[in-house]
Order: structure tokens, then sequence, then C-alpha cells
């Protein structure tokens, strides 16, 4: 690929000038729709306008010689819980978003299950306004959907900003509860974008939740929220979307069963796994995490993990996103089930997956597709999911042959730990860039949040 492959609008070269350049990234093997490509790459103004061999032709203010490394299009965590506004002693939008670009990750979707939840064009307002020269990241928020504002969820989806529609059919609480038959249906007649689904039985839930009041057991966290739990929601929601023509996302499936159901219900419906549940264990991360490893759905047994690794081998699998949902460690350690669900994972969720990779797992150009260009496809999310002229310039540039050890006290939540402390992996982000900027270099944080709305092909963008 020769350095002539330009964008319109470049000057220089012809009369004998270099090309310009705000970054240049030197030496590195970049992961192109092509495959693997030992290419140079040159960004300007927030775009990759060149690509092939740039050094002798092109000048930049900054350059990142990546001999040695492996450039990826920026990773897009499409599911994590910053807690702002309401919540912010267990995270905010400054401290998720740097543990994000620390991680690796250049974008994130973030989920309405805040205090005041979001439901309404303010409510969306108001997280636009804090993200605004204090994320780190790209970022984009999520409606939920409700009783209470599903006839307006046409208009709400296509707000600037908005990543769609979540409906919490379980595990949730007050306005943000859907587990009616008629509150979904509504929801689901009431807008066309891809709609995201925790998909959880409420009613066997609560029917359950006596099994592990009695025992007191976070061992029993998969026997209360079994696989009938999820089966159940799962096949509900499928159909009724089926009756309506509805895009669905399904967040973090967990079972064989659902992956075995979903296999044949592909056509409208893409899927999302979770890093905890491919790597976590049943029995053993109760045994030796306790309720630091509880979360919803839970982390089940083998069986269950090897069937999502198997929908991930054979294409069922779409999206792989964290769930990042920190709770504090005085929060964590009450006794179970008055124990919180959720752990930090959006920093860990490149590292932990590109230990997969080396592990034979799946290939790194699967993990591309499962971080990055898929999140894109299956959102319409414009200018990202590719190392390709004109596309964003959001890169994340990892060493496959670094061997780390996460601690707690590289995690930059504001809970402060993770579920994999003491865990040495094989993988590690080395820089982070988010449109042309270097915010990650060499491991560490350089320079300003600059941070911006994700935009989508769906939505009616500001210029």
């Amino acid at each position: 690929m020769g350095s002539d492959k330009l964008t319109s609008g470049d000057s220089g070269g012809d009369a004998g000038l270099p090309f310009q350049a705000d970054l240049l990234i030197l030496g590195g093997t970049a992961i192109t729709p092509n495959g693997e490509e030992q290419i140079d790459i040159a960004c300007r103004k927030g775009r990759i306008v060149a690509l092939g061999k740039l050094d002798a032709q092109w000048q930049a203010d900054s350059e990142i010689q990546a001999k040695g490394l492996h450039v990826l299009p920026g990773v897009i965590d499409s599911q994590v819980h910053f807690r702002e506004p309401g919540l912010t002693h267990k995270e905010d939008l400054k401290a998720g978003t740097r543990g994000a670009v620390l991680g690796g990750v250049t974008s994130v979707f973030e989920m309405p299950n805040t205090h005041p939840l979001t439901l309404w064009p303010e409510d969306l307002q108001a997280k636009l306004n804090a993200a605004e020269g204090r994320a780190w990241c790209h970022y984009a928020f999520y409606i939920g959907g409700s009783g209470i504002n599903a006839e307006q969820l046409a208009d709400l989806e296509r707000l600037p900003g908005c990543a769609g529609v979540k409906v919490f059919m379980g595990s949730s609480f007050g306005d943000l509860l859907a587990d009616e038959d008629a509150v979904l249906k509504s929801i689901l007649a009431h807008g066309q974008r891809r709609m995201a689904v925790h998909a959880e039985d409420e009613a066997r839930l609560r029917a359950r939740k006596a099994l592990v009041e009695e025992s007191r057991d976070v061992c029993h966290h998969p026997l209360w929220r079994d696989v009938t739990s999820a089966l159940n929601a799962t096949r509900r929601i499928v159909a009724m979307a089926e009756e309506v023509g509805r895009r669905l996302h399904l967040l973090h499936i967990s079972t064989a069963e659902e992956m075995s159901f979903l296999a044949h219900h592909k056509q409208r419906v893409t899927v999302e796994v979770t890093p905890h549940h491919l790597t976590l264990q049943a029995p053993d991360c109760y045994q030796q995490l306790g309720s630091f490893a509880q979360m919803n759905p839970p982390v089940r047994d083998k069986r269950h993990q090897d069937a999502l690794w198997q929908g991930i081998s054979s294409g069922v699998v779409d999206v792989i996103g964290s769930d990042h949902a920190p709770h504090t460690r005085e929060e964590k350690a009450k006794a179970y089930p008055d124990s919180p669900s959720g752990m930090t994972s959006v920093q860990t969720l490149l590292p932990v997956m590109l230990d997969h990779v080396n592990a034979g797992r799946l290939t790194l150009q699967r993990l591309v597709d499962l971080t990055s260009a898929g999140p894109a496809r299956v959102f319409g999310i414009e200018g990202k999911g590719r190392i390709a002229l004109g596309y964003d310039a959001d890169l994340t540039l990892v060493d496959l042959s670094a061997k780390r050890t996460i601690r707690n006290d590289w995690i930059a939540s504001r809970s402060g730990w993770s579920p994999y402390d003491g865990k040495t992996v094989t993988g590690w982000p080395i820089h982070t860039v988010i449109a042309g900027q270097v915010v990650v270099h060499n491991e560490k944080l350089v320079g300003e949040p600059s941070g911006q709305p994700i935009r989508f092909l769906e939505v009616v963008n500001l210029p």
C-alpha cells in the first residue's frame, strides 16, 4: 500500500515538501480489513489520512515508534456503568474513562441505571454535559426503556449522543424494570434502532430468592439466577421482537442453552458475551473471591463457559462488552445476598482477552472483530471500528508478548479493585490514541481528556 493513498485536501509532496500530520505511527503491524499489515499511519484532524510507507514523505507534530507492536482499531466497550450521576462514590465519568484508556478502550456506551435514571432528554443532556472536558475516551449514553417513556422512545433514541434503548427485564429497580408483556411490547413498537436487553426472568428471580436468603452462600448465586431464568427471558423477548420486526442486542449471554437457541435466531438478533463469563468459572471463582465474583447474570460452570467460546468460534457472538459495574469493597464485602452484583472490568477487558489470544482461544483478528468492527457494525457507529482512510484516528497499540500482572493499584476506578488482582497475563496495551491525540503513552496517562460524543448513522447528529 503506497503513500499516494491520501484523502482529498492533502498538500505537499508534489512540491517537494513533506506531507504534514498531527501524529505518525511508524513501524507497527496494523490490523486492517486486509489482515495484518506492516504499515505506517498518518493522523490529522482526528482522522486517518494516509497508510503505507510514510516516514520519508511525512512529518508530524508527534510520532510513535511502533516497531514490535500491533496497532488495533480503537476498542469499543459497548456496556459500562459509570454511576454518574448519583452514585459517584463507586465511579464517575472521569475515573471510569481514565481506566478505559489505560486499558486501551477508546469508546464506551454507558448504561441508564444512575440516579436519576436516564429516561428523558434532560437526563441524557446532563450526562453529556458531565462528560464534556472530563471524559478521556469517546462516549454515548443509553436511554432506559420504560413503561413511562415507551411512547416517546422513537424520538428519544435519535437524540445526539444516545447509544439506543436499554431494557432491563430483570435485575433492576423502579421505572427501569420492564418485566410485563404489555410494557415490553410497547417499548418494542416505539422505535427502530437496535435495542439492548438484559434478559432475566424477574418473576422467577423473585420466587427463587428464598433459596439464597436461607443458605446465604454466594456459591449458590448461579442456582438462584439459574439457566431457566435466563433462557425464558431470552426466548420471550426474541419472540416479541420477531412479531414487530425489531432488532435486538442481547447482553452478557451466560448459558449454553441461550447460545444454542440464539444460533437459530440471528437474523435480527446480535449477541454479547463478557470477559468474566469467558474467564472466571464456578464454583472456583466464588470459593476464591466470594461476592467479588458476583455478577448478574452469574458466572457459571465450565459447560456454559465452553458454550460461550463455541459461540465465538461459530460466529454467533458479535460483540464483547465488559459490563463494568463497580461497587466499593465495603459494599461487595457485605454478607451474601445483601452484597451487590457487579465488578470493575473496563480497564481489564483488553488485557484479559489478549491473554486468551496468547493461549490460542481466538485470533487477534477475531478479537478486533468482537471489540471494534463488531460494535461499529451492530450499532451503526460513524467512522469507527477499522483502520482505513477517512476513519477516525482512534487506535490501540498493544504488545502481544508483554507479560504484566494485574494489580488493584493499577485500577483507575474509584472502587479501586479488580477480580483479576494477581493474575498474570500475556498481551498488554501500551499506547492509546483518541482522535489522533495520544492519551496513554508507554502505559502512562498523558495530556488532557479529549473524548467526544459518539456519532451514529441512525441519529440526528449535531454538526
